[in-house]
């Protein structure tokens, strides 16, 4: 089955931010999003009566990065290529695992502290291949996916912010 391109928008078609772009293939979906991420729309995405096991990883935004205080995360993305991206990682993993599901999003657009930014849905027969893709999946999002996020700090006076690679611990240029 080839993937299919797709575009839903939410309640308001009017509003840029409530569109969620998609690619889906074989027992994958992958999506970037402005809207707030839901924890039963991406489970039910991946539910099945041949699944033992749902594992699902949520990342949401902290109020620290090392020594600086964060008040949001912004986030951007050359959709077209990070849902490829995003899809590839996907069916490798589904395969990899046996998954019987495999679901990701991530949010783009401003994601205030306390909120989700990604989401990773796996079903699979039994508990440890859901862990274990789970984890693989959320990895791979992190190394390959062309997202990049704006950190800003909360420091008295104006904070400025950095932009970063979307990767654990990964350094980027402070901007004033």
């Amino acid at each position: 089955m080839s993937a299919q391109d797709g575009v839903s928008r939410l309640q308001d078609p009017a509003e840029p931010e409530a569109q969620e772009s998609f690619l889906t293939e074989d027992g994958c979906y992958v999506a970037l999003t402005h809207a707030p991420l839901n924890v039963q729309s991406i489970m039910d995405r991946v539910r099945s009566p041949q699944a033992g096991a749902i594992v699902l990883f949520a990342g949401t935004t902290r109020d620290s990065f090392a020594d600086k205080s964060v008040s949001k995360l912004v986030y951007s993305a050359y959709v077209p290529r990070a849902l490829r991206t995003m899809l590839d990682i996907a069916t490798e993993i589904r395969a990899k695992h046996n998954l019987k599901s495999i679901a990701m999003i991530h949010r783009l657009g401003e994601v205030p502290v306390g909120e989700e930014s990604i989401m990773i849905a796996v079903s699979a027969p039994h508990r440890g291949p859901a862990w274990r893709a789970g984890e693989e999946a959320l990895e791979a999002c992190k190394a390959k996916v062309e997202v990049w996020k704006w950190e800003e700090f909360a420091e008295e006076g104006g904070g400025g912010g950095a932009w970063r690679a979307n990767r654990d611990g990964a350094v980027g240029e402070r901007v004033a």
